[in-house]
């Protein structure tokens, strides 16, 4: 077996000269770096029983040191000893060895890596010029799509249901009524159905201010007698006392449940009133316990329906998670909040859409009850295309989404 250590200015002038000198059959046996640049030990006529004599004292200090161990090398496992590597760390890793820990695959790996994302945009740019030239109109309908903050996916839903050779304003002014059409609002009004509702969602969506709108809302189409609250938040601090609080003001009665029982208990109270409006705690969206504290409206003498609560001011991709982690409590809705505080609409809109989950309400400020709507679909494009004036130009990265010129990771979204 023959071994050498090279020093070279970096990796790859390092590979050349092993190459070179060794020619392809040369096995690695470690790498590391100097002031100067890479130091590199590697074997011709390669010997294993050899090097792992070799390099048993070094395995047992540190893993850094990356050999190049046939498929076969398992056999060596019981020569290391639990003792022999850190307590801390489980025994998978006591002898797992890979090339993929090697710092010299990992360099190449974020190399061409760097190099795929360089490809995508300079193709992602190949395409918005292409697009431009030829179908202009089109081109720019795509960007103000984007630019309203509309997901991809429904962009895609919109361009497929317009002419695509109309003029500029005309197409405009279709893709607007297909948005429209595409945006799910409820059609039944539960207000005058009434029942038992629950408002879900993440923490900070505005959910015991929401309660206390539909509730004063309620309260003066049916009064206050035929109008309760109740409310699950064991986690946060004072939420009891803040919707007790709007209770007082609306004059309405407010119950505080801990459990299964005890909301049963409530509802068996309330019994006859016309709404009943439950405030949940506000959780994170993969919090284990958020089963737990969901199973709270299961196996009760009623119906509780549930309506999930989105924040315009969350980004896309997290809308879509909250939606899809709530998806499987089956809400009956969607009330979009914050509206007042959003850079953009668009996102909103399309978690509704992309979930088909009918918009409730829309809400736009801390004001109860004046600052709650019944979700209309005219009036939610025009606030995203409001929205949408002063927000930043869609890239072209984004615009190869719906050329096709790469593939999308999230086809829903």
């Amino acid at each position: 077996m023959k071994i050498k250590r090279y020093y070279a200015k970096d990796i790859r002038q390092a590979m050349r000269l092993i190459r070179e000198e060794q020619g392809p059959d040369a096995v690695i046996l470690s790498n590391k770096r100097t002031q100067d640049g890479v130091e590199i030990v590697a074997a011709t006529d390669y010997d294993e029983h050899a090097i792992s004599k070799m390099t048993e004292p070094s395995r047992r200090t540190s893993l850094e040191a990356t050999p190049s161990v046939p498929t076969n090398a398992a056999n060596d496992a019981p020569k290391f000893r639990p003792a022999d590597v850190d307590s801390k760390k489980d025994k998978k890793n006591q002898f797992d060895i890979q090339w993929s820990q090697d710092p010299l695959l990992i360099e190449m790996r974020n190399e061409i890596e760097g190099v795929k994302s360089l490809l995508k945009d300079q193709l992602s740019a190949i395409a918005w010029n292409e697009a431009s030239r030829s179908h202009p109109y089109r081109a720019e309908l795509i960007r103000r799509l984007l630019r309203v903050g509309l997901s991809a996916g429904l962009c895609k839903r919109v361009l497929s249901h317009i002419d695509q050779w109309a003029d500029r304003d005309e197409l405009w002014h279709q893709a607007l009524d297909v948005l429209a059409g595409l945006i799910p609002v409820a059609r039944r009004d539960w207000l005058a159905e009434g029942g038992v509702f629950a408002m879900i969602g993440p923490t900070g969506v505005g959910k015991t201010t929401t309660t206390a709108k539909i509730a004063a809302r309620g309260a003066m189409r049916y009064g206050r007698h035929q109008v309760a609250l109740i409310t699950i938040d064991n986690y946060r601090v004072g939420a009891y006392e803040q919707l007790r609080t709007y209770g007082r003001i609306l004059n309405v009665p407010v119950r505080h449940a801990t459990s299964r029982e005890s909301l049963a208990k409530a509802l068996a109270e309330f019994e006859g009133r016309r709404l009943i409006l439950i405030d949940s705690a506000g959780m994170n969206q993969h919090d284990a316990s958020l089963s737990e504290h969901m199973a709270m409206f299961e196996g009760q003498n009623v119906s509780i329906r549930s309506f999930l609560l989105l924040s315009a001011t969350t980004s896309l991709a997290g809308l879509m998670d909250v939606a899809d982690s709530f998806s499987r409590y089956r809400p009956a809705g969607c009330i979009v909040t914050k509206i007042d505080e959003a850079v953009s609409l668009g996102g909103a809109v399309s978690a509704a859409a992309l979930n088909e989950l009918p918009i409730i309400y829309s809400c736009d400020g801390q004001n109860v009850p004046e600052d709650i709507q019944a979700a209309d679909a005219g009036e939610l494009v025009s606030r995203c295309v409001k929205l949408g004036e002063t927000a930043p130009e869609a890239d072209a990265f984004e615009f190869s989404e719906l050329t096709g010129t790469r593939e999308v990771v999230n086809a829903r979204i």
